[in-house]
C-alpha cells in the first residue's frame, strides 16, 4: 500500500533549507526509497511548509528512515525551523489522477462519439499535432473534419496499452483496433480487420485536452491495407 509522509514546519529560513534538501538528495542517491516529494508554501503565511513524501509502502519509508544522511538530515532541518515540525503518517486509500481518467475516457470515446461531440473532451483553442499533416491543426472544428474523416473510412476501438501522467500532461500508449470500411487517402474499402500501435502526449487545462502530439505507425497501416509492401 503507498504510504505518505506530511511534514508540516515553519521557517523563515527557507532559502538554507532548500539548500539543505538538495544536499540530502545529493547525500542519498541511489539509496533513497522516496517516490515523489512535494513542497507547498501556504499563501496565507509565508513562512508555513508542508512537504508531501510519498512512498511504495510504509516499510520502504522506514528503511529511508533510518538512513545514517537522512538523520544528520533532519537533526538540521529541526535547527532551521522556528518551532518543532510535526509529521502526519497516511496509508493512501484513494488515489486518482485526474487527467489520467479524462484521457482514458477520450481513447474510450473515440470509437463511438459522434464527431459533434468531441469538443467536449477539447478546449475551444486546441491545437492537434499529428506527423501526417504538414501543419497543426488549430481548433475543434478543425479536429473535428479529421476525426469524420477517420470515422467515415474505420469503425474503430483503442485499447489502452499503458499511461503516465507528470503535472498537467498525460502520454498514453495504445492500440487501434479497426475494420476498413469506407475509402482512405484514395484506397477503396477493403473489408480488412487492420491494427496499428501509437503514443499520444496530450496537456491538460481544467479537465480538458489542450494539445496533443501523435506518434503512430501509418506505413503500417497502409501495408495492411495493401500499398506497401507488394
Amino acid at each position: 500500500m503507498t504510504f505518505v509522509q506530511l511534514i508540516d514546519c515553519k521557517t523563515s529560513r527557507f532559502d538554507e533549507m532548500n539548500r539543505l534538501m538538495d544536499r540530502w538528495v545529493e547525500q542519498t542517491k541511489g539509496k533513497r526509497t522516496a517516490t515523489h516529494d512535494i513542497i507547498g508554501k501556504d499563501r496565507s503565511d509565508p513562512a508555513h511548509f508542508i512537504e508531501i513524501v510519498e512512498f511504495a509502502s510504509y516499510e520502504e519509508a522506514m528503511q529511508n528512515s533510518n538512513l545514517p544522511e537522512t538523520d544528520r538530515i533532519f537533526q538540521e532541518m529541526v535547527a532551521l525551523c522556528d518551532e518543532e515540525p510535526t509529521f502526519t503518517d497516511l496509508d493512501v486509500v484513494r488515489d486518482e489522477q485526474l487527467n489520467v481518467l479524462a484521457a482514458r475516457a477520450f481513447f474510450e470515446a473515440m470509437g463511438r462519439m459522434e464527431p459533434g461531440r468531441i469538443g467536449d473532451h477539447l478546449t475551444r483553442d486546441y491545437v492537434d499535432h499529428d506527423p501526417s499533416y504538414p501543419q497543426p491543426v488549430q481548433g475543434i472544428d478543425g479536429i473535428r473534419e479529421q476525426y469524420e474523416g477517420w470515422r467515415a473510412a474505420f469503425d474503430f476501438t483503442f485499447r489502452i496499452d499503458d499511461q503516465m501522467a507528470q503535472d498537467d500532461q498525460v502520454c498514453t500508449r495504445w492500440t487501434w483496433v479497426a475494420h476498413h470500411k469506407g475509402e482512405f487517402l484514395g484506397i477503396p474499402a477493403t473489408e480488412q480487420d487492420v491494427s496499428m500501435r501509437g503514443m499520444t502526449w496530450q496537456r491538460f487545462r481544467e479537465g480538458r485536452i489542450c494539445e496533443s502530439h501523435w506518434l503512430y505507425d501509418r506505413a503500417g497501416l497502409l501495408e495492411q491495407l495493401g500499398v506497401l509492401g507488394q
